[in-house]
């Protein structure tokens, strides 16, 4: 079961986003209007696969901005109805797993969510050339790198790519979720990384990943 988390401002949204991405294998755990809510009823379950976030009627980048701790957490899928494809390479580096048209159809919605919750990206094909160049900045990092990664840092890389959030991985490495934060952050630093998606990219170039 893949769990989810809706931000959207409009009640109209939520409620439409909702009956848009319910089904057998997708189940909303949360709704809220903002960020800044998400988490707040203890009543609801607020660890979750992946975040739908409906940023329609926002500046695209505020937007970006506002999202992007939350994109170091869970896999983020944001809903625009601005033009998107000169914004890849910013939805990129802000770590967004999927950046979307707000009129996309229940059947693509819910295809995004199960493949970000997969660990990949989605973008819609008219922005495919522009995601493709999103990526190009990382290969110029390539030549950065001082300090090889830790074993146990190899293994946190590797977990990231398969999109596991840090309590997922605090789980299967039997850790706490303050070790991952601080193993994710020294990924960062090593690979010279602002994100986490960005941290994988550059993993993948550099043979650290196993796809």
């Amino acid at each position: 079961m893949i769990r989810i988390s809706i931000i959207a401002a409009s009640p109209l949204a939520r409620a439409g986003l909702q009956n848009l991405v319910v089904g057998k294998d997708i189940a909303v755990v949360e709704s809220v209007a903002s960020v800044s809510l998400l988490g707040d009823d203890q009543t609801l379950d607020s660890e979750s696969d992946v975040l739908l976030v409906d940023a329609s009627g926002e500046g695209l980048e505020s937007s970006l901005t506002s999202v992007a701790n939350l994109a170091a957490e869970s896999p983020v899928i944001l809903l625009t109805d601005r033009a998107a494809g000169t914004s890849i390479p910013a939805a990129l580096r802000a770590g967004i797993r999927a950046l979307l048209p707000n009129d996309v159809t229940s059947t693509q919605l819910t295809a995004a969510i199960r493949a970000a919750a997969a660990g990949l990206f989605v973008f819609h094909p008219r922005d495919a050339g522009a995601a493709s160049a999103g990526a190009t900045p990382a290969s110029a990092r390539l030549a950065e790198l001082h300090e090889a990664l830790t074993p146990r840092e190899h293994e946190v890389l590797q977990m990231l790519a398969s999109g596991l959030g840090n309590k997922q991985i605090a789980d299967r490495l039997n850790i706490s979720e303050h070790t991952v934060k601080f193993h994710v952050a020294s990924i960062l630093g090593k690979l010279n990384a602002g994100s986490r998606t960005e941290a994988v990219a550059i993993g993948i170039r550099r043979g650290l990943v196993l796809l």
